[in-house]
């Protein structure tokens, strides 16, 4: 359940490669919820939630997105993530960036502050981890070329990217400032299809797949699908991953 969560909440807000993006698209506040269910053979449980929400704030966006276990699964691996992201909404950058996680015995909190200089990005902040008593604290010091983002700021380009011209197939690459270290992130699309809702509706989406990598190329979790809907706001339907025993997904449920 716990590397299922953490591949969601990545995947759920990770940027559509470098297709030319609509600056002056607006957003107005919102909440989208989400259910993670796990499946083994026969047997299917939802074992977790996922809320992200956007306010609003002066000249920019205030980005929240939390994941939780539910009680049963609470047992087995307890899970309370909350990330935080402010975006300037003129220019679509992040501007700082926030994880706290309680997972099992252990917290995590990570801090990213951004400055931006032609196309030169730094990423500055801390690092500090309690895991089971063992404390350890340590600076961040991230760098990257190019269109750079956190995993909160870089969703709201999925809304305002023209999917339906993207060339299936054609991969394409961007960075992301993850944690403590720089990720790639890889994405194409596969196609189209249709989703079925948790409510037993139906929706048209696009087909899209993920990969991520660290510096030296190295897979930082397994492929990813997503299917986003075909409309206006191209919002994330349903999220699939592997894991060591099955596979789990997310599905929309409020929007």
């Amino acid at each position: 359940m716990n590397k299922f969560l953490k591949i969601f909440l990545v995947v759920l807000v990770v940027f559509l490669g470098r297709f030319s993006a609509n600056a002056a698209t607006k957003f107005d506040n919102e909440t989208l919820k989400y259910v993670i269910t796990y499946k083994w053979g026969l047997i299917t449980k939802d074992s977790g939630d996922a809320t992200l929400t956007l306010k609003n704030q002066g000249s920019n966006y205030y980005i929240t997105l939390t994941g939780k276990t539910r009680p049963w699964a609470d047992g087995l691996f307890k899970v309370r993530d909350t990330l935080v992201s402010v975006m300037d909404k003129a220019k679509f950058r992040p501007i700082s960036y926030t994880k706290i996680a309680h997972e099992g015995g252990s917290y995590l909190k990570d801090v990213i502050e951004y400055s931006f200089s032609g196309n030169k990005v730094s990423g500055k902040g801390s690092v500090y981890k309690n895991k089971k008593g063992q404390v350890s604290s340590s600076d961040l010091n991230l760098s990257a070329t190019g269109d750079t983002f956190d995993m909160l700021s870089v969703f709201y380009w999925i809304r305002s990217v023209d999917v339906a011209n993207m060339v299936e197939g054609k991969k394409m690459t961007a960075t992301l400032f993850s944690g403590s270290h720089e990720e790639t992130v890889k994405i194409w699309k596969v196609g189209e299809g249709v989703v079925k809702m948790r409510d037993g509706s139906k929706r048209d989406a696009w087909h899209l797949k993920f990969t991520f990598t660290s510096k030296g190329g190295k897979k930082t979790s397994d492929d990813i699908d997503v299917w986003i809907s075909k409309d206006n706001k191209r919002v994330p339907l349903e999220i699939r991953g592997s894991l060591p025993i099955g596979h789990a997904s997310a599905y929309l449920i409020s929007e």
